[in-house]
């Protein structure tokens, strides 16, 4: 696997992803810590997580050059599992949230991703950077002007530095040069190893001690479900963002799969479940991590910082990483969104805006949900009519009808017919019309019905044959004429393809 890797690099991409690792290794560790403790659990939980998952995920994900680890996200949906049951729950509970995700990706049902409309996306992305940035501020409680001026001295040396050189990655110079300075000059500022303690070893297997019994299932079940969710949106949608990004398609399925095995290993390896961040993945990007080194480089550096250099990685100021993330946020933001606002339409903007503030004050899997939902509903309102020509030919009158019958079509297609007025025989022609759901079914019953009590005649021109297998009245006093088209009527929530 690793001459693989190497294999496929020039001395250039190969020094670019190795660099960025490095960089992406000493900005995952206050993360993971800071998650951690979210959590409820021990650092290393955290540490263990960001190496094995950032592991696997760089070697078999869908995408060369994203960063996976402990997320927030994710970990504020097992505080209460942590609380009320233990770390050993959430360890089985990671397995089987692991285990979830892999059948989601071999089920190829990463697709779906599909349904989260560009308008959500941008408001995920918008969010998601305002939380970056707002998660930095409690790190400046009880910081005098040191702290201040070393978070400016950072991002003036990632935003100044690349204008000069990209040998190498700014981040990584502001990492060494002020930490250098930091420790020379003793500065009195907080440091790594103030968040806690990140020495420890190599993780060691173990099953999470729980019984292996119906009612644990039914304890556990439940948050995996929902951090498998969540780790599955937040995963796709940093892919989407890092397509964008690098104008390169990345699989959506294997990166399913990868997440899953990963979180399923962090479980029997004693770390907890976590997913893509968007963040570190940023900032792998534009410090050149485009390879799956870059990934790797960043998973083993951080273990060897765990095993062997906690004590040198505990003395980098928080400041110089507080400064790195402040730039991935700035980065992060869709700054043309604004622009955008002006010019797209009032829904989409309304569903920007929304998902953004959704994603602030509660979570990002809730933020997509209802950018999905309002984003269905306008469409459902905006195709909610049938358009309806009717025109006499003969004796007969004829409706001609234009646009999907549905649910929420329904009321505007019965509104259409004058029973009483009509003349004795009335035709339907559904040509450049399609019946949808069972709704759109039953509608037409219900004329049927209106139209045999008056004692008139009723043909139905152009309606598929799944659709009059599926009529009653219409299939038991109704005759058809003209060819059929082959369309499947959605029934019971599932939609068939046209064939």
């Amino acid at each position: 696997m690793f001459a693989q890797l190497l294999t496929a690099y020039s001395a250039q991409s190969l020094k670019n992803d190795i660099l960025s690792g490095a960089v992406v290794a000493v900005a995952l560790v206050p993360e993971a810590i800071a998650f951690s403790l979210i959590a409820g659990v021990s650092p290393l939980v955290g540490l263990y997580t960001a190496f094995l998952l950032g592991l696997i995920t760089a070697l078999f994900g869908g995408k060369p050059g994203m960063i996976s680890g402990a997320t927030g996200s994710v970990a504020v949906v097992m505080v209460s599992l942590v609380a009320t049951h233990g770390v050993e729950y959430l360890f089985f509970a990671t397995i089987l949230t692991g285990l979830i995700q892999v059948a989601f990706g071999l089920l190829r049902l990463a697709k779906f991703i599909r349904l989260v409309p560009q308008p959500a996306i941008l408001g995920f992305v918008n969010g998601l950077a305002i939380v970056i940035a707002l998660a930095q501020l409690p790190m400046f409680e009880g910081e005098g002007p040191v702290m201040y001026m070393l978070v400016a001295a950072t991002m003036a040396t990632m935003a100044l530095l690349p204008r000069f050189t990209r040998a190498v990655p700014a981040g990584l110079v502001a990492i060494v040069v002020l930490s250098a300075i930091t420790v020379l000059f003793d500065l009195d500022t907080k440091r790594v190893a103030d968040l806690g303690s990140i020495a420890g070893d190599l993780p060691s297997f173990h099953w999470p001690e729980v019984p292996l019994s119906f009612e644990t299932l039914k304890i556990v079940l439940p948050y995996a479900a929902v951090m498998a969710a969540v780790g599955l949106i937040e995963s796709l949608l940093t892919l989407s963002v890092l397509d964008e990004m690098s104008g390169q398609k990345g699989n959506a399925n294997k990166e399913a799969v990868a997440l899953g095995a990963g979180n399923a290993a962090c479980g029997m390896f004693g770390g907890m479940a976590g997913c893509a961040m968007i963040g570190q993945s940023i900032i792998n990007f534009t410090s050149g991590g485009r390879g799956r080194l870059s990934g790797v480089t960043a998973a083993v550096l951080l273990i060897l910082f765990v095993v062997s250099l906690s004590d040198l990685i505990g003395q980098i100021p928080i400041a110089v990483l507080v400064g790195i993330m402040f730039m991935v946020s700035v980065e992060t933001f869709e700054w043309a969104s604004f622009s955008r606002l002006r010019k797209m339409p009032k829904t989409d903007a309304f569903i920007l805006v929304t998902v953004t503030v959704v994603t602030i004050f509660t979570d990002l899997a809730m933020a997509v949900i209802i950018g999905v939902i309002i984003s269905a509903l306008v469409f459902a309102w905006q195709h909610a009519r049938v358009y309806t020509r009717t025109y006499i030919e003969g004796k007969r009158k004829i409706y001609e009808f234009d646009g999907p019958l549905f649910f929420a079509s329904v009321q505007g297609f019965l509104d259409q017919f004058d029973t009483q007025n009509d003349p004795d025989e009335v035709v339907m022609d559904f040509k450049r019309a399609r019946v949808m759901d069972s709704s759109g079914v039953e509608a037409i019953d219900k004329i049927t019905r209106r139209y045999e009590e008056t004692g008139k005649k009723l043909t139905i021109r152009h309606l598929s044959e799944d659709c009059k297998k599926l009529l009653k009245a219409a299939g038991k006093y109704c005759t058809y004429e003209e060819d059929d088209p082959t369309y499947k009527v959605a029934v019971d929530h599932e939609m068939y393809e046209r064939r």
